[in-house]
C-alpha cells in the first residue's frame, strides 16, 4: 500500500471515531459506508491464539500479515484524534446547551432504531417477545437504576468491553451503551483531560471485550439475527427515556445526576425558563437527517458491491 492509501484509512477512522463519540450515531455504518465494514471486522477477529503466537515466535511480517495490522493500525490513529478532538466539545456542548444537544442525540437514536426495525424485515413471535424483553430492560434500567454508577476498575473495564461490541454492530452506539452505563460524560472527560490511568482501564477492557465477544457477537447474528436485532432495537427505543431532552434534576449533576424525564411545559414550570421547543425538534431533525443521509450512502455502497460481485 502507497502512502497515500494510509492517509485514506486514517481518514476513515477518524469518521469511525467521530460517529463512536456521539450517541446514537454508529462506528459500524460509518464503516460500512467508507467500504471497510468487513475488512475491519475480519482484521479484529484474526486477533487470536495463532496470531499471538507468530507474535511471541517473533514473525512479525507474518503476524502483520495475518491480522492485517498496518489497515488497523490506520484506522487505530484515526480514531484516537478525533476522539480526542471532539471530546471537550460534546462536554461544553452538553453543559452549556444541553436540550439542543440531547434532542440531537435523541433523533439520532430514534431514526436507528427505524433502520434495525427495517433491517429485519420478517417480524414473528420470537422477535415481538425480544424487542419486549429489550424495551423492558431499558425502561427498568432507565427509571430504577442507580443515577451513579461504581468508578472502579473493574465497571471501566466492563465499560470499555460492553461499549466497543456495540461499536462495531452498524445501527448501535458504543457511546449510547456508556449513557446507559451512566459513564458517558466520565469517559468523555477522561479522554479530553488525557487522564491514563482511567483510559488505560477502558482500553483494556475494550481489547479483552472486542477479542472474546466479536466471535459471540458473529455466531448469535448468524444464527439468530433476527431475535438479537430485535433485543438490540428493543433495548434502544427504552433507552430513549435516558436521552428525553427535558430531565428534572433531583439532585448533584453530571454523569452523578439523579434526573428523571419530564414534559417541556413541566420543566418551564420548575425551572422558569423556556422549553426550547423549538431548538429541540430543529436539532433532533438534523439528528434524523445526518443518519438518514449516512444509511442511504451505506445501502448504496452495498448495493453497489453485490452488483460488482456478480458481475
Amino acid at each position: 500500500m502507497k502512502a497515500i492509501d494510509y492517509i485514506i484509512l486514517i481518514l476513515k477512522g477518524i469518521g469511525i471515531g467521530a460517529a463512536n463519540v456521539i450517541p446514537g450515531v454508529s462506528g459500524g455504518t460509518i464503516a460500512l459506508l467508507t467500504g471497510i465494514y468487513e475488512r475491519l471486522i475480519n482484521s479484529i477477529k484474526s486477533f487470536n491464539l495463532h496470531s499471538l503466537k507468530l507474535l511471541l515466535q517473533g514473525k512479525f511480517k507474518e503476524f502483520c500479515k495475518v491480522t492485517d495490522f498496518y489497515f488497523l493500525l490506520s484506522i487505530i490513529i484515526g480514531l484516537i484524534i478525533s476522539t480526542i478532538s471532539l471530546s471537550k466539545i460534546l462536554i461544553y456542548l452538553l453543559d452549556k446547551h444541553p436540550i439542543a444537544t440531547w434532542s440531537f442525540f435523541f433523533g439520532l437514536v430514534l431514526i436507528s432504531c427505524f433502520y434495525i426495525i427495517i433491517e429485519i424485515k420478517k417480524w414473528n413471535i420470537s422477535t415481538i417477545i425480544s424487542t419486549l424483553i429489550g424495551v423492558s430492560i431499558a425502561v427498568y434500567v432507565c427509571l430504577a437504576s442507580p443515577s451513579e454508577t461504581p468508578e472502579t476498575w473493574w465497571f471501566i473495564m466492563i465499560c470499555g468491553a460492553i461499549a466497543i461490541c456495540a461499536m462495531i454492530l452498524p445501527g448501535i452506539s458504543g457511546s449510547f451503551i456508556l449513557v446507559l452505563l451512566v459513564k458517558y460524560e466520565y469517559i468523555m472527560k477522561a479522554i479530553g483531560d488525557l487522564n491514563i490511568s482511567i483510559l488505560t482501564l477502558f482500553i483494556i477492557g475494550a481489547v479483552i471485550g472486542i477479542v472474546a465477544f466479536s466471535h459471540i457477537l458473529s455466531w448469535l447474528l448468524k444464527k439468530y439475527y433476527k431475535q438479537t436485532m430485535a433485543l438490540l432495537t428493543g433495548f434502544m427505543i427504552g433507552s430513549l427515556l435516558k436521552i428525553w431532552p427535558w430531565q428534572i434534576i433531583l439532585e448533584g449533576s453530571g454523569d452523578k445526576a439523579i434526573s428523571h424525564p419530564i414534559l417541556p411545559h413541566v420543566y418551564q414550570n420548575i425551572r422558569g425558563l423556556e422549553p426550547q421547543i423549538g431548538t429541540a425538534i430543529l436539532f433532533a431533525i438534523l439528528g434524523i437527517a445526518i443518519v438518514v443521509v449516512l444509511e442511504s450512502k451505506a445501502s448504496k455502497n452495498i448495493k453497489s458491491k453485490k452488483e460488482n460481485e456478480i458481475l
